[in-house]
């Protein structure tokens, strides 16, 4: 290798395709133009509609957050109504002596279950309806002449919805063919 300037020279393409971006054709010019505004249009309403998404998106999380918020909170409420029900089917309702006392629980429980209903929490009293597993829970099975089978004959605890998603499933007696 020698150390002359002419050793490191290059041969110069001419051809068509190497001519300089300012050496370039006018049409050139304006079909890459025309092809970087529609590469960049379509970036656009690609970023557009991913930004939608991402709202929409949001919007939807915002709402499921809002409408099962207190999923933790009512769950924990259904115990109270639970008591209140026990109150009310222990004391008689003509008995002179408990009489104040199952008006007071039965005013308590109302207004106890108006606040959930208010709140969208709904409940699940299936007595007569078909068994449905994504409401019920069987806890016993009893053959059945009156009831068709596969039916709910008997409810041991109410099942609760909030807003239409199961807090608590209702633990049921299901009727089997007699």
């Amino acid at each position: 290798m020698s150390d002359t300037p002419q050793d490191d020279l290059q041969p110069v393409d001419t051809s068509a395709d190497a001519v300089a971006p300012e050496q370039a054709q006018p049409a050139d010019l304006a079909a890459r133009v025309a092809e970087l505004e529609n590469q960049l249009r379509d970036q656009q309403l690609r970023s557009q509609a991913e930004i939608q998404n991402i709202q929409r998106r949001a919007e939807r999380d915002v709402t499921a957050a809002h409408k099962f918020a207190l999923e933790k909170f009512a769950g924990s409420l259904l115990e109270v109504v639970d008591n209140l029900e026990r109150a009310l089917a222990a004391t008689p309702p003509d008995d002179p002596a408990v009489k104040a006392l199952h008006e007071g629980v039965t005013l308590t429980h109302k207004l106890f279950s108006d606040t959930l209903k208010r709140f969208a929490v709904d409940a699940v009293d299936p007595i007569g309806a078909p068994f449905d597993p994504e409401l019920h829970q069987a806890v016993s099975m009893q053959p059945s002449t009156t009831a068709e089978p596969n039916t709910v004959t008997a409810v041991f605890q109410k099942g609760y919805t909030l807003s239409g998603r199961l807090l608590r499933p209702a633990m049921v007696v299901v009727a089997t063919a007699g």
